[in-house]
């Protein structure tokens, strides 16, 4: 889903980890982008990576839970690559299980972040292991947060889906659904290109 760059202004990164989502966004729009991170050293890294940027005056590092964070405004868009792994065997390296595992925040907690962070005409955005997306769709439908968009993502056109990019907003709409394919005999489809282009040199 797109949107003009002067249309979205505040915009919440649940989970930045070292900033990477919040960068790219930041190169995208003029936001204003609050990066909230629970590891501290996932987040001093964030800020170091923040402060070498050109956009170091839109983006703000927020160490800390946010389950128990309030914030002064509501954000147009937020956006979250949460945990990955809800069951499988943990690492003994509790910074490797708040990265990848749900011990650290489940989806429940995240959508309910999302709610009440979120902007009554935003939009919150998630990137997910494919074999969760229906279990969050239903978690978010129950929070009246509504599917618009969803992208289907796989390696090549012989692989199976192993991600789904989600856009929900408070609104109930018709939802766009489509495929992106990494790569195409060998090479990096033009879909994926024209999407990561601007912020990978040697897509271009």
């Amino acid at each position: 889903m797109k949107h003009e760059k002067n249309s979205i202004q505040q915009i919440l990164d649940i989970g930045t980890g070292t900033g990477l989502l919040s960068l790219m966004l930041a190169q995208a729009s003029n936001a204003n982008i609050d990066a909230v991170e629970i590891d501290e050293q996932a987040a001093q890294q964030a800020q170091e990576n923040f402060d070498a940027s050109r956009w170091k005056k839109r983006l703000q590092v927020i160490p800390g839970d946010i389950r128990e964070l309030s914030f002064p405004h509501r954000y147009d868009l937020i956006i979250s690559n949460p945990p990955f792994f809800a069951n499988d065997l943990k690492s003994a390296d509790q910074q490797k299980n708040y990265a990848l595992h749900s011990s650290a925040l489940t989806f429940e907690e995240l959508i309910s972040a999302a709610v009440k962070a979120l902007h009554r005409a935003g939009f919150f955005a998630v990137l997910l292991p494919f074999h969760r997306t229906d279990e969050f769709i239903e978690l978010a439908k129950k929070n009246r947060l509504f599917l618009h968009e969803q992208i289907l993502v796989k390696q090549t056109e012989k692989h199976t889906f192993f991600r789904s990019m989600l856009w929900f907003s408070s609104t109930k709409t018709d939802t766009k659904k489509s495929e992106l394919i990494i790569k195409k005999e060998g090479q990096y489809s033009e879909e994926f290109i024209q999407l990561l282009k601007d912020y990978y040199l040697y897509l271009v």
